[in-house]
């Protein structure tokens, strides 16, 4: 059995292989589809390939996979330090005998459709990014300028621009306004473009239009974590997601001493983590349980940690309605019905203006129900904290209520979705 690693360049691939306890250098390939196409044939049933996960990594992967070999992609991040020296033939000969070893980490390897929607995702944001840093330059531009504050909530809508007309600015300064003002009205155009193909891939996921049903999630929240985690099969329970999100707290401990816990580890994707932040803002304003949840851990910690202690339960949250198939047990139907109608218009669906029932049936006193109903719930997670206040530190986690919960402790597990 040979185990083949691949340290991946731009123009080439150096080769090394191990077998028989011994590790050889073999050459380099050069990266192009014909010729790893050519490499992947050459190999036999029991060969093992693996590569690093860096730039151009998935298309190799692709490549090599049509051949007979298996293919691994280590990870990067816990691979050994290099020592002394480090070249390209030393960094093939280590991935070769870590797998050969058994103690090769790998990751897991996304299919096309999650790659497709992780491309997307990672576009919008770099875009975002992009136009709030002109909003910005503009902001800068006016309090440079003594202009004093707009009329307007909104400075870059239709009344925020005719008041930023009337602004008499230097000539240099007016030029960097009348940019900025392109380049939002630019980068406006391509995030709306990319926004009708995140609904259109929403439309066609069931689990993107199940998270949507939690009131305060919106479809980037739900597209990014799902491009994030793809499969989540992948995760046995809802300390590993929150683990591969990034959202656990560093953890030092030695002999006798007491465990410390410190800030999150932030491993895994930025940007799941960053828009399941923005979402825990949201709900918190939400009539429901999650709005106790972090109104209970401001008031012990601070509205900063409650946020991404909120963000925390909602990954838990995600992954109890996903693995078990069931909607948010304190979902507002009308709310939900309202958002996958917005998906639709923005798809290029007919608008049916006045006909009931098709943007949501967004009634006044529906939604005075569906509110209450989650005040409903609201109420009943605090009486529920009481108790567990009442009952002494003794016991802990949510089952420590008799009458109210099972008496097992749920440390560790996800907020219950039985209404």
């Amino acid at each position: 059995m040979r185990f083949i690693g691949m340290d991946i360049h731009r123009d080439f691939c150096e080769i090394a292989i191990s077998e028989d306890g011994s590790v050889r250098s073999a050459g380099r390939i050069e990266t192009s589809v014909e010729t790893l196409a050519v490499f992947a044939q050459s190999l036999v049933a029991d060969d093992v390939v693996v590569v690093e996960a860096t730039s151009g990594a998935v298309r190799i992967v692709d490549e090599l996979q049509r051949g007979p070999a298996r293919v691994m992609v280590a990870n990067t991040r816990r691979l050994p330090a290099p020592g002394r020296a480090k070249t390209d033939k030393i960094d093939a000969r280590m991935l070769a005998r870590l797998a050969a070893s058994g103690l090769l980490e790998v990751v897991w390897t996304p299919d096309e459709q999650t790659r497709a929607l992780r491309r997307i995702c990672a576009r919008r944001d770099s875009l975002v990014k992009a136009r709030t840093r002109a909003k910005n330059e503009t902001q800068a531009v006016l309090a440079r300028n003594l202009s004093g504050r707009p009329p307007v909530t909104d400075l870059f809508g239709k009344g925020g621009r005719q008041w930023l007309a009337a602004r008499v600015l230097p000539a240099d300064e007016q030029l960097t306004v009348d940019g900025c003002l392109r380049q939002i009205d630019f980068l406006s155009g391509e995030i709306a473009a990319l926004d009708r193909a995140l609904a259109g891939q929403a439309l066609q996921s069931p689990d993107i239009q199940r998270l949507l049903t939690v009131p305060g999630v919106a479809l980037n929240t739900a597209a990014c974590f799902m491009a994030a985690v793809g499969d989540i099969d992948r995760f046995p329970t809802s300390r590993k997601l929150v683990g591969y999100l990034g959202l656990d707290p560093r953890v030092r401990q030695s002999g006798s001493a007491d465990a410390r816990h410190g800030r999150i580890s932030k491993e895994g994707s930025a940007l799941a983590r960053a828009m399941l932040g923005e979402a825990a803002w949201s709900v918190a304003k939400t009539p429901g349980p999650l709005k106790a949840f972090f109104e209970r851990v401001r008031a012990r910690k601070g509205p900063q940690v409650a946020a991404t202690a909120t963000a925390r339960k909602l990954a838990c949250l995600f992954w109890c309605m996903l693995t078990r198939g069931e909607d948010y047990a304190y979902a507002r139907p009308s709310m939900t019905r309202h958002k996958i109608r917005q998906l639709e218009l923005l798809c290029g669906a007919t608008p049916r203006k006045g006909q009931k029932g098709v943007a949501g049936n967004r009634s006044p006193g529906l939604r005075d129900a569906e509110r209450e109903i989650a005040r409903q719930g609201e109420a009943a997670y605090r009486r529920t904290v009481a108790d567990w206040t009442a009952s002494g530190p003794a016991k802990v986690g949510a089952g420590a209520t008799p009458g109210r919960a099972s008496n097992r402790p749920s440390k560790g597990k996800a907020a219950r979705q039985t209404p």
